[in-house]
């Protein structure tokens, strides 16, 4: 069973709600989910890592590139998105200073499945290093969908740290679909802990700019 309910998740967005509104910021503020371990030494404990898609998109505004072949590059240009043909990567000439500066200049990529398997000897292991490796994506994708797909998507991953944050919404959103992301984004992480909650220190929530409220 939930250690937090749906109602308690409620009160803390009204505080953050109530926060945003006070200070308006030029930027919608992404709603993160800070969590606090116990009970585990990253040392010795396997290391967790899970990956799940939320009901509403938390970051709309996270940039994809598509690394298309020619039909993808073509639908990418007529939906407006950002892509690199072949060409254009060839053009980068395994330039580790080119490949890190497209790297950063993306938070994701998809590539035609055709693609893919080129990529490591087109770019070398750049994209991997900085763990943004693209999405292989087929001629019978929605590109628009495929993009969409990687925005509503969280990671959790224990690292060195026991402490964690995600992106689980932005606070133009509607309270029911912050509460339907926070929710299942939290029984998400507890189902890929050793022993469940008994592993859940603190659960707080925080805006980009405003302070963290605790939620457990």
């Amino acid at each position: 069973m939930s250690k937090v309910s749906p109602s308690a998740v409620r009160e803390v967005l009204k505080a953050i709600q109530a926060g945003s509104e006070e200070k308006k910021r030029n930027f919608t503020e992404t709603v993160e989910l800070q969590i606090g371990l116990k009970n585990y030494d990253p040392q010795r404990d396997k290391r967790f890592s899970g990956t799940i898609k939320l009901p509403n998109i938390p970051r709309p505004n996270l940039s994809v590139c598509v690394l298309g072949d020619a039909f993808h590059c073509d639908q990418a240009k007529a939906a407006g998105m950002e892509f690199q043909s072949v060409e254009d990567l060839k053009k980068l000439n395994k330039n580790k200073k080119l490949i890190k500066k497209l790297a950063k200049r993306y938070d994701a990529f998809l590539a035609s499945d055709a693609l893919i398997k080129q990529i490591p000897r087109l770019l070398g292991p750049g994209l991997h290093k900085v763990g943004k490796f693209p999405t292989a994506v087929s001629h019978n994708d929605d590109l628009q969908a495929k993009a969409d797909d990687i925005r509503a998507t969280i990671k959790f991953q224990l690292k060195k740290v026991l402490c964690l944050g995600v992106a689980v919404g932005h606070v133009k959103m509607t309270e029911d679909q912050l509460v339907a992301n926070i929710m299942l984004a939290i029984n998400f992480l507890v189902s890929l802990l050793k022993k469940n909650w008994q592993n859940v220190k603190s659960l707080y929530l925080k805006s980009t700019m405003g302070k963290p409220q605790r939620l457990f």
